[in-house]
């Protein structure tokens, strides 16, 4: 492997979360969405489940027809039995051994031979019977990863853009941007974890910690790591003497010298505890976000939604702690950079920029 070349750069940077949807059903069973600071009913009649991302939810009707829904129209898929999956971004649906998708928009088929298959915010990972290969597809092309006798098997990490995997010859692989590069043969298992854009993996060949980024393999350490994860664009691991690191941007960070007690990291945003303290790295910075450790908690995008003290909601949002509602036991999820919120009523609270708007 090559070795990381450490570099700094000033850069400015902006995302934005696409939110189409915040959908939900209220007390009368309408299923409803909330779109530009309003509440939109969808159905009026109860449907029987729905799976949602940022842009796009997908659910069974009443009469047990798959409809999508991505914020602008409504879209009849199937009327037909069948299992789905929902991306942010792709939607998924078997018919038998006919997998199909959604895509911005339109329909297509990928076979009609699958198997298992995955669906991420920009990949479709599949199994094809006919010819017993492993496919993806990623940003409207289909790739084939490798072709086997017999014994199709799924990729060993999928991430939301990127994948590991390990063909016929046991020879591992990464595909990332519509390309594969070749890692090397092992013939034990190699523990990745895939986030976007970028992977992480103790390689095998040179003992070392190294991440997958920009096309190329960097060793970040010089030892096996016993913990690590990836997110967007970055990988957080624990080193020898227990101190939580990250690696971006070729540059490692220390976030805390002391050993956490737990952490997570999803997408733009990590977080842990140290002693009865709980912080978040957001937005670049360091934050102290609770004196004790959440019940529960919700990672997504650049938001950290979790139950406060009093047994209700609060969300770390932009680098400031929000209380949302201190009704116990609330229920929560997040979509884009908003905060929905189930009360015990079935009403709801969708928190947008500081502002609460209530249904």
């Amino acid at each position: 492997m090559k070795n990381a070349i450490l570099f700094f750069s000033l850069f400015i940077s902006t995302f934005f979360f696409g939110q189409n949807v915040v959908p939900f059903i209220d007390f009368n069973y309408y299923f409803k969405s909330f779109e530009n600071d309003n509440f939109r009913q969808i159905e009026f009649q109860r449907i029987k489940e729905y799976k949602a991302g940022d842009e796009l939810v997908g659910y069974i009707d009443t009469k047990g027809n798959l409809r999508i829904y991505d914020g602008k129209e409504r879209k009849d898929i199937s009327n037909m039995n069948l299992q789905y999956q929902v991306s942010d971004h792709l939607l998924g649906y078997n018919i038998g051994s006919t997998l199909n998708m959604w895509d911005a928009g339109k329909l297509q088929t990928l076979t009609y031979y699958s198997q298992n298959y995955e669906v991420k915010d920009s990949i479709i990972v599949y199994e094809d019977t006919r010819f017993n290969s492993l496919n993806v597809y990623w940003n409207k092309t289909t790739y084939p990863l490798y072709t086997i006798i017999e014994g199709i098997y799924m990729p060993v990490a999928i991430g939301e853009n990127i994948l590991a995997f390990k063909d016929n010859g046991n020879f591992y692989k990464v595909f990332w941007n519509g390309d594969t590069y070749d890692l090397g043969v092992w013939n034990g298992a190699i523990e990745f974890q895939a986030g976007t854009d970028i992977l992480c993996l103790n390689d095998p060949t040179t003992r070392t910690f190294a991440v997958f980024e920009n096309g190329q393999f960097f060793d970040v350490e010089q030892f096996y790591i016993k913990k690590y994860k990836a997110g967007r664009g970055f990988v957080v691991y624990e080193d020898l003497n227990g101190n939580l690191m990250m690696y971006k941007n070729g540059s490692k960070t220390q976030l805390s010298n002391f050993s956490a007690n737990f952490w997570e990291v999803k997408d733009d945003i990590v977080i842990w505890g140290e002693n009865s303290y709980v912080y978040a790295y957001q937005n670049d910075a360091k934050i102290q976000v609770c004196n004790f450790t959440p019940k529960d908690y919700l990672l997504k995008n650049n938001v950290f939604a979790f139950r406060n003290i009093m047994g209700g909601v609060s969300a770390l949002i932009d680098g400031k702690v929000h209380e949302i509602t201190n009704q116990m036991d609330s229920e929560y999820e997040i979509y884009g950079n908003l905060v929905l919120v189930k009360l015990f009523n079935s009403s709801y609270i969708v928190f947008k920029n500081g502002r609460k708007f209530e249904n």
